[in-house]
């Protein structure tokens, strides 16, 4: 057995601890930029309190709230130049998977100049980033633990990960008294995400022993918890595990990768903006169904982790899931065409190739086509 595993994150994990963020801002500086969306955490009040909780402990606040769902390069943009104008010494992501990944790109481009897009395709390198805060308020992306920052560029369409250690958080406060706020479709949308960074790790060509071990148990976590609190459950381990096992997902993915239900998502939320969750519900089973030959006893195992009784195979059994979110949806239902399809497939390789690459069944682009046009 010979692997590697290096993923420096600092996790500060537990209920309340949301109480910590000025002590742990000001090891970073006096300046704050809030980078957070234009609704959930001011309706919440949980913007007003991180905002005293920083000037509490000394430090100035500044706020860039203009963070949208599948977050632009663009806005990332606007937002480091805020940043560099105001002279902000930390940047703090406050919310969900797209307002992570936004402070992330912000964070970067501050100590970065030029196009993020060349970064994004690694057409140039960057090794530093502002110091950097995460505070999750959904369970799902699992973005508090990685190195990863998925943005979408408006101009052509392509989603894509900016992906560098310099965006690893210097510190993550992943409190899940903040998440029991979200309403119940986000909740099952950012869920369903969660699994699949699970799934998808434990399935990749990059998996290893760690990461396998991370993910069976983040399977396992959400298959127990993760209907029951979709149902109205207000249990405090039952919210702590969906969490815990959100933090796994991102940590996983950072080591052993995605592969091609996040491969062909992209494209259509890069495309039409859909939520990444549905948009992964729409395709996930579909692709199982035309992969599970390839990996037989890992679907296996993934069906077991989500109440599989071994007599369904894992397509069946991840619908069956999915109906207890409220999830069982197509492609059409957000908005996808047939005419959609053939720019989705090629730009599916053109965005997502490390995901084609790891995924354990081998595709053609004419056999997306029809995978595709199986979830509308």
């Amino acid at each position: 057995m010979t692997f590697q595993y290096h993923l420096p994150v600092n996790l500060l994990f537990g209920r309340g601890r949301i109480k910590e963020l000025g002590v742990i801002a000001a090891m970073y500086g006096k300046r704050a930029l809030i980078v957070t969306g234009q609704n959930s955490t001011k309706k919440t009040g949980l913007l007003e309190r991180a905002v005293n909780l920083l000037k509490e402990a000394g430090a100035e606040v500044v706020i860039f709230d203009q963070v949208s769902q599948n977050p632009m390069t663009t806005t990332a943009e606007k937002g480091a130049e805020l940043a560099r104008e105001e002279g902000c010494s930390v940047v703090i992501g406050l919310g969900g998977g797209s307002i992570m990944d936004c402070a992330k790109a912000i964070a970067f481009l501050i100590c970065n100049e030029g196009d993020i897009n060349d970064y994004i395709f690694n057409r140039k390198t960057g090794t530093e980033a502002q110091p950097l805060i995460l505070i999750p308020t959904t369970c799902g992306t699992g973005s508090e633990g990685n190195g990863f920052a998925v943005l979408t560029n408006p101009k052509t369409g392509d989603k894509k990960s900016l992906r560098t250690n310099a965006v690893i958080a210097n510190a993550s406060i992943i409190d899940s008294e903040l998440m029991q706020t979200m309403p119940a479709s986000v909740l099952a949308s950012v869920g369903f995400d969660a699994l699949c960074h699970s799934m998808e790790a434990y399935l990749s060509k990059r998996s290893q022993s760690m990461t396998d071990l991370m993910s069976l148990e983040a399977m396992k976590l959400l298959g127990t918890y993760l209907a029951e609190i979709y149902q109205g459950a207000k249990d405090a381990k039952a919210w702590d595990a969906v969490t815990w096992a959100s933090t796994i997902g991102g940590m996983v993915i950072h080591t052993a990768g995605v592969t091609l239900p996040h491969g062909m998502e992209h494209p259509a939320s890069g495309l039409k903006n859909i939520v990444h969750g549905r948009g992964l519900a729409a395709l996930t089973p579909v692709i199982t169904e035309a992969s599970i030959p390839a990996a037989p006893e890992k679907y296996k195992i993934i069906a077991e982790c989500l109440g599989g009784d071994g007599k369904a195979d894992c397509a069946e059994v991840l619908r069956g899931f999915l109906k207890k979110l409220d999830l069982n949806v197509t492609l059409s239902d957000q908005g996808i065409t047939e005419g959609d399809i053939a720019w989705m497939s090629e730009n599916c390789f053109k965005v997502s190739a490390a995901g084609i690459a790891n995924h354990p069944a081998v595709f053609t682009i004419e056999e997306i086509q029809k995978l595709y046009r199986k979830a509308l």
